[in-house]
């Protein structure tokens, strides 16, 4: 008997296990593990994974497998196991671990055809299948399956003659052009030549052009080359002598886009010694985890180059993971100069159809490298040689939804599988990886030093505060306002930088204090300059500005908090001369329009480059020689031991993008918590002293990376219910684990309700407990019942970044 083990697309805990199928005699040599497949499931039909083959089950009644979504496996035997790991390290449905590593145009609805591959011909192909392909160049899977000829064509597709593609309903549609191929071999060809009349010159000009090479072409394209029209070419079509198909072609973000070649740097003294044990693993073909900690310009980017180049000198590829937001075209430059076409670009800006494009490029083996965001992770590279994480301490490497990992770890255990080296780069290392390297569980590689010896810039805090007393109610203090004019004059380039999170600008009557709240949530409404509206940013309830308060019925309402369009108003107010470029959501939430505007930067049509996040990263331009930090603390106060790490990250980040090159920089830091360590420290840029305090902390209240961490989140329309499931899953969980671990709740979330919803937590702080994932999945499996039919909720995060 040949059966298949199937995991089926229903995320459930009663189907969160592979189901024994029959596979059809006539399938029984087409289906493979990693092959999507249809099978029955009760009354209906749906999509499944094929785990493994074997050849007896301990069920009498099997049903059959209906047929094949694939030709070949779209996850291999290495990616099958990694979504087993991933399901089990984050608690969730393998389903959902494998759907996650697949381009979303796999997951959608779909028509399915099999055509010819570039380059092919149907008299290329065996007899058996060649009758198929003389009308057209693709025949639907149907006609396919009615034809019988499965079997053949799974051949002709292991050769690379034949391809299945599908076509995506309403998610992605594939780019295609008008294409003509010939309908004749090179002797008919030859003797239809010869069979014109002398007029027909130009006809006999497009014959001559197949006679030569065979191969689709596009018609625009054929005609511009042989100076013709395409009425020539109809003629031939109509003649039966060409056939004419529509030809794919793949979508590319970059298509209007001439990348620079540039050759490799020579190394400093500092990055030889760095790179160097990175070459020798990749030369030894030896697992190891580097953590490259290199100052703001010290050249980490030319590291990663200069190993990518050897793994692919060596036939191997590699990937490359960079934050989302700092997926800005200056990185994609860099990697698309150096390596050209071996490069394929993943991250949230492309369309789904980008994205669906990209990946075949990476599954049909024509790149070598892939630059992406967190997703880009599960690239389905077969012989990998390298993976690097620049920027290692981001937030954004971990995802928010199941499963809900965190790309490092999903890189170290794929690194492992391919004994390849792994790179995690930044300038200001998580606290887990640098304690690790401390350790020597990872290699640590420094390069305290800028490129070209230029000095860091100096950096000075001003303490608002003192600004408020001397009587300077504006957001730029005294020296800040001078050196923004000083640059004016000198026609150099300036950062200013205001930092949003957990920040917003909220409305409140200044008679009695009123602030407009979310009527769904516990938590103010945000006031959007551009409409005029209030905006809730977790249920998405907005309303317009009132006009008088709620409460007190005052006419007194004002708006607080400083938005980048508030922050342009007062530029433009005490510096109408200044050229401004505000870079926030709404300007740069059209396709391209990231890019546009650091190009204009870059090409001096501003002054000032004003924004949030985005420009705190990666950026790297000659000219700017200040950067201005607005508003220092707001992270500080967020309920989260993270807060200082993180303050002392972005800080350290943003100040790293003033004097790169020739001119010195200057760093200007406003703040009203000018004493705290995180502030001060990150003006010296000294982030051992940094590790150090703040590891202090962090043993003192038994936190990562002393301790692991487990957050358990509970919630329910109906207050007691939260409270009293979590009272139950904390008394659980106490009795499963030792005396060392710290089990605190049930206590309400720092968002207490989000849609109505009441939200409670338990955290769970330990070191050594084997049997916290089987206690933590015994509980999601007991409230299933309730989860499915009750609305209950209960989200498990084994590592998580957002406390809230």
């Amino acid at each position: 008997m040949n059966i298949a083990s199937v995991i089926v697309d229903v995320p459930a805990k009663q189907t969160d296990r592979p189901f024994d199928y029959l596979i059809p005699d006539s399938l029984v040599e087409i289906i493979k593990p990693g092959m999507r497949v249809t099978v029955p499931f009760g009354p209906r039909k749906i999509q499944g994974f094929v785990v493994e083959l074997k050849s007896a089950s301990s069920f009498k009644q099997l049903k059959k497998i209906i047929e094949p979504m694939d030709l070949s496996p779209i996850l291999s035997n290495e990616m099958l196991s990694l979504g087993d790991w991933l399901s089990k390290q984050t608690l969730s449905y393998k389903i959902s671990a494998y759907q996650a590593m697949l381009p979303a145009a796999l997951k959608a609805k779909y028509e399915k055809y099999i055509k010819l591959s570039a380059g092919a011909s149907p008299e290329n192909l065996s007899p058996e299948v060649q009758a198929l392909f003389l009308k057209s160049s693709k025949i639907t899977w149907d006609e396919a399956k009615a034809s019988d000829k499965l079997h053949a064509l799974q051949k002709e597709a292991s050769s690379g003659s034949v391809e299945i593609v599908y076509e995506v309903k309403e998610r992605v549609k594939k780019k295609k052009l008008k294409s003509v191929y010939a309908g004749m071999n090179a002797e008919e060809l030859k003797e239809y030549r010869q069979s014109l009349s002398a007029q027909a010159r130009k006809q006999a000009d497009v014959i001559d052009y197949f006679i030569k090479d065979n191969k689709p072409s596009i018609i625009r394209d054929l005609a511009k080359e042989l100076n013709i029209s395409s009425a020539v070419i109809k003629e031939l079509v109509k003649k039966g002598v060409l056939i004419e198909d529509e030809m794919e072609i793949y979508r590319d973000p970059f298509e209007n886009r001439q990348f620079e070649r540039t050759e490799a740097l020579l190394l400093t003294a500092e990055q030889e010694n760095a790179i160097a044990p990175i070459l020798q693993s990749i030369e030894d073909i030896r697992n190891e985890v580097f953590l490259l900690y290199g100052v703001t310009g010290s050249g980490k980017t030319e590291i990663y180059l200069q190993s990518i180049q050897k793994v692919i000198n060596a036939g191997k590829e590699a990937i490359v993971l960079v934050p989302e937001i700092s997926l800005t075209p200056q990185m994609v430059k860099r990697f698309k100069g150096r390596f050209g076409n071996e490069v394929a670009v993943m991250h949230s800006g492309l369309s789904a159809g980008e994205k669906y494009d990209e990946w075949r490029k990476i599954q049909r083996k024509e790149v070598s490298v892939v630059v992406g965001a967190r997703s880009a992770i599960f690239a389905p590279f077969e012989n990998l040689g390298i993976i690097i994480i620049d920027e290692e301490h981001e937030t954004s490497y971990k995802q928010e939804e199941n499963p809900k990992y965190h790309a490092r770890d999903v890189a170290i255990k794929r690194a492992e599988g391919s004994n390849c080296p792994v790179i995690l780069g930044s300038a200001t290392p998580s606290l887990e990886s640098f304690a690790r390297a401390k350790k020597g569980v990872y290699h640590l590689l420094s390069l305290p030093k800028r490129m070209n010896n230029q000095a860091l810039p100096a950096v000075e805090i001003i303490d608002m505060r003192e600004e408020l007393r001397g009587g300077n109610r504006s957001m730029f203090s005294v020296v800040l306002l001078e050196k923004l004019k000083e640059r004016i004059e000198k026609k150099e380039q300036t950062v200013l930088f205001l930092n949003k999170r957990g920040h917003s600008s909220f409305v409140m009557c200044r008679d009695c204090g009123y602030v407009a709240g979310c009527p769904n949530c516990d938590i103010s409404l945000t006031y959007h300059r551009y409409n005029q509206q209030m905006k809730c940013h977790y249920c998405g309830y907005e309303e317009s500005v009132p006009a008088i308060c709620r409460e007190c019925g005052s006419e007194h309402i004002r708006y607080f908090g400083t938005g980048t369009q508030k922050v342009e108003e007062e530029l433009h107010k005490v510096l109408p001369e200044a050229r401004v470029i505000r870079m926030d959501i709404d300007t740069t939430s059209r396709k391209g329009s990231h890019e546009k505007l650091l190009d204009q930067f870059q090409e001096g049509h501003a002054d000032i480059l004003l924004g949030t996040q985005m420009i705190a990263k990666g950026l790297d331009f000659p000219n700017i020689t200040l950067v201005g930090v607005l508003s220092a603390d707001t992270m500080l106060h967020l309920p989260d031991f993270r807060s200082s790490e993180k303050t002392f990250q972005l800080l350290t980040q943003v100040s790293g993008r003033a004097g790169r090159h020739e001119l010195p920089g200057e760093v200007i830091i406003q703040t009203y918590s000018p004493e705290h360590y995180s502030i001060g420290l990150s003006a010296l840029q000294d982030f051992d002293r940094f590790y150090e305090q703040e590891m202090m902390i962090r043993k003192v209240h038994k936190y990562p990376p002393f301790y692991y961490i487990a957050l358990v989140t509970v919630s329910h329309e109906q207050l007691m219910k939260s409270v009293s499931v979590t009272e139950k899953i904390t008394s659980y969980v106490q009795s499963k684990l030792s005396k060392d671990a710290i089990v605190l709740g049930p206590v309400a979330s720092p968002i207490p309700r989000i849609n109505n919803r009441y939200r409670y937590q338990c955290l769970i702080k330990y070191k050594r407990e084997p049997g916290l994932q089987s206690a933590l999945k015994i509980i999601l499996d007991q409230y299933q019942q309730e989860i499915a039919s009750n609305g209950l909720q209960i989200a498990v995060d084994v590592n998580p970044y957002i406390l809230m």
